[in-house]
């Protein structure tokens, strides 16, 4: 079920804890409706200087946007009079605080359509930027830019978020301005298969993170880190970040997953709410304070809701959808094969109920401590019961059996496993794209880098 912006809906005033348990439960779709929807963020530098791309200028990431409309088709996306996004076809086009790009596609049937999609965006996109000098990584981690260098997009939202967090946690504003990834979103049909699916994916979690490490590299150099990108997510507010405990306790299933997602939501705190287009600070307030007090003349609403749903960034995230989020920004090939990884196993019964008895007794502590370790080691990591390596390899093959049993045929016959090729390649040489990164760092000179990881 999707909300507009008009819906009204969304102006309902929040009195029961139960409109915010039903919201999420509007999410339930039948199995014969399921949808896969993929989001990937790029990190931009300008190819003459390696510097960051600025929002402003006649060779500025606004530049860019306005091409785009203007001669694409886009739709513009204001606030206050800045141009922060497009729109086009279900699809859309935003800017994050440290002016990464982030695609927002379309939920879509077929794998063999996401990644013609992404395809056609990155086609578009090279079109538009090299004129402008602008080249744009697929990196987790930003290789030169520090964060005190990487622009400023002007938007209320992340005016509100950088004081927040900089007051907050160790690495936030790190998180904020260089971190780039990969995340893809579906569908679930009841309480308990949005709780099976929860529970796998946050399980499973470092796995991912390991599979598609990619942020080796900082300031030109390595970092000592296979996916860097994961360590900043786990020095950002822990009140928002993380791998959910409550998930992993006996009982977590049908009749409890979405009160136990609605209350831990309740006690973060809030970033801002909106009203007549402004973002108003709540300076910390907790949404069940908010909703039991209200704030200044303001009592909460859904649409309160629903955006403070938005603000909050754990491994796996639920909406109306569940989101899988622990990926950084990797290769062309890379980005096709995460939602790939995840629809062989959460659209196939039989490969979602041998992850859940593959991964069962894991508890949360060891999947912490494994979600810490990969993000050094990365595949080297020891996992529970065996190696990370070996553990993804078993998922991998458990999501190639699903896509296949999907039967969902390119024109050339081929099913949707052709997009998990790159993992077999990976577990084969047993080093994710964060090696590659070293292996392209050049002394002093980073242009062999930027080259290398260029879309």
């Amino acid at each position: 079920m999707t909300l507009t912006r008009d819906d009204p809906e969304l102006a309902q005033t929040l009195t029961r804890r139960e409109q915010m348990v039903d919201y999420i439960r509007a999410g339930e779709t039948p199995r014969e409706q399921w949808r896969v929807g993929t989001e990937h963020e790029k990190l931009g530098l300008s190819l003459d200087t390696l510097e960051p791309v600025p929002y402003s200028g006649p060779r500025g990431i606004r530049a860019l946007l306005e091409v785009l409309h203007r001669d694409y088709g886009f739709d513009p996306l204001l606030e206050e009079g800045n141009l922060i996004g497009l729109e086009r076809q279900g699809t859309s086009i935003t800017l994050e605080p440290g002016g990464q790009l982030e695609l927002a596609g379309a939920p879509l049937v077929t794998l063999h359509e996401t990644c013609r999609e992404f395809n056609d965006h990155i086609a578009l996109l090279k079109r538009v930027s090299e004129p402008l000098g602008i080249v744009w990584l697929g990196i987790g981690l930003h290789p030169l830019v520090s964060t005190a260098d990487a622009p400023r997009i002007p938007r209320q939202r992340y005016t509100i978020m950088r004081e927040y967090l900089g007051e907050r946690d160790e690495l936030g504003l790190d998180m904020m301005h260089r971190t780039a990834g990969v995340q893809a979103s579906f569908d679930f049909s009841d309480e308990t298969d949005l709780a099976l699916k929860l529970r796998v994916a946050l399980a499973a979690s470092p796995l991912q993170t390991a599979l598609w490490a990619n942020s080796s590299v900082s300031g030109g150099k390595p970092n000592g880190f296979a996916s860097r990108r994961a360590y900043v997510w786990r020095r950002t507010d822990p009140d928002r970040c993380g791998l959910l405990p409550f998930a992993f306790e006996a009982g977590f299933g049908a009749d409890t997953a979405y009160r136990r997602y609605v209350e831990w939501a309740l006690d973060v705190p809030m970033f801002f709410i909106l009203r007549e287009g402004r973002h108003v600070p709540m300076r910390g307030r907790t949404f069940r304070d908010y909703f039991e007090r209200g704030f200044e003349d303001w009592r909460p609403t859904l649409a309160d809701w629903s955006l403070h749903l938005t603000t909050l960034f754990p491994e796996v995230r639920v909406k109306r959808l569940i989101e899988v989020r622990g990926a950084d920004a990797v290769p062309p090939r890379l980005v096709c094969a995460l939602p790939a990884f995840w629809k062989g196993i959460f659209y196939d019964e039989q490969s979602l109920g041998a992850a859940f008895e593959r991964l069962r007794g894991w508890d949360h502590a060891a999947v912490d401590r494994l979600h810490l370790d990969v993000s050094r080691a990365g595949l080297s990591a020891a996992a529970p019961d065996d190696s990370a390596l070996g553990v993804a390899r078993e998922l991998i093959d458990l999501s190639a059996a699903g896509l296949r049993r999907q039967r969902a045929m390119n024109a050339s016959g081929q099913d949707e496993a052709i997009f998990l090729e790159p993992l077999y390649e990976i577990v084969e040489r047993g080093t994710a794209p964060c090696h590659d990164l070293i292996e392209n760092i050049d002394g002093e000179d980073s242009h062999r880098l930027v080259e290398y990881a260029r879309y």
